[in-house]
């Protein structure tokens, strides 16, 4: 019986959700390559299954519960029970607020929210019944505010909410929930935006490097690489340790950390608690904070049941910062 893991990223077509399915297929993972129309994913599917790994294309609106439900139980046949879920799909409608209208609201709440919540409830049963399992969501800085993204500004702060709410949930069952808010990635919506505002894509870039410390925009392959850890199963066996003491977690945990996934160590990866209990994001109830590449972060949060320096229901947000 095969032990390879399922996963489906949303919105896997192009940009970072392309980059985080051919990252876990890097990393052992089946992957279905899920967005609107099935024959986008080619490339994604191809990138994957020329390499030696194993991808389907899968064609689904994630807004749309029944085209949902459908699309992961194709996933469990075809590939195997989908236990780990990257909810990725997003759209922008930006405008003022005294301009936006009520579809361009609808419609970024419909991609974002209600299609993390549709993907999420159809698999997290295969989750729960394999006692394992991850979720990844996808906010964004613009969680806090961003002029004239007062729907995708919404749309990811309650990505933040819904992430945590699906740790105190799922934690007990094994599953895990992680939200990463990237800063500015090169990708065709941010180049789109600069189209939009009648800015060259490289003036663009350069305009938002000059605000980030090492001086260069993100990359999906940094966003991708956060994915994998948050993924991860090192050690998995005791996703909760209750036994031991802060002194001994600490000890252990800073060793574990030193085998975070190919980030660039020289510009510094971080591992966090408010309880001061450091932990990689299998354990649940901490927080962990990765430093990206790029230098930018966002709202990295790792949720789940409780351990002593934990919030009440599990965790808490980690509020990370500039490098």
């Amino acid at each position: 019986m095969s032990t390879q893991k399922t996963a489906i990223v949303t919105g896997a077509a192009r940009g970072i959700g392309a980059a985080v399915a051919k990252r876990l297929a890097d990393d052992g993972l089946a992957v279905a390559v899920l967005d609107l129309d099935a024959d986008a994913c080619a490339d994604t599917v191809k990138a994957i299954t020329d390499k030696g790994g194993k991808a389907i294309a899968v064609g689904a609106n994630v807004a749309d519960e029944a085209s949902v439900n459908a699309a992961v139980e194709k996933v469990a046949a075809e590939l195997g029970a989908p236990t780990v879920v990257v909810n990725n799909a997003g759209i922008t409608r930006d405008n003022l607020l005294f301009k936006m209208t009520v579809d361009d609201w609808d419609a970024v709440m419909a991609v974002h929210l209600r299609g993390a919540f549709n993907v999420t409830k159809a698999a997290q049963k295969y989750m729960v019944d394999a006692g394992w399992g991850r979720v990844v969501n996808l906010s964004s800085t613009s969680a806090l505010g961003n002029r004239g993204q007062v729907n995708y500004s919404a749309a990811k702060a309650g990505m933040q909410g819904f992430t945590k709410t699906l740790a105190i949930e799922l934690g007990k069952f094994g599953v895990t929930a992680n939200a990463i808010a990237p800063g500015f990635i090169e990708t065709e919506m941010t180049a789109a935006t600069a189209e939009r505002v009648g800015v060259p894509f490289e003036d663009f870039k350069k305009a938002a490097a000059s605000q980030i410390p090492v001086n260069r925009v993100g990359v999906p392959e940094d966003i991708a690489h956060t994915a994998s850890f948050f993924i991860s199963r090192v050690r998995a066996s005791s996703p909760v340790r209750s036994s031991t003491s802060p002194a001994a977690r600490r000890t252990d945990d800073l060793q574990t950390s030193s085998r975070l996934p190919d980030f660039d160590r020289s510009l510094g990866v971080g591992m966090r608690s408010t309880g001061g209990v450091t932990s990689p994001p299998e354990r649940c109830g901490t927080i962990v904070s990765a430093v990206f590449p790029h230098g930018v972060i966002g709202n990295t949060s790792d949720f789940g049941s409780g351990i002593p320096g934990s919030s009440p229901g599990g965790g808490a947000l980690a509020k990370c910062v500039r490098r």
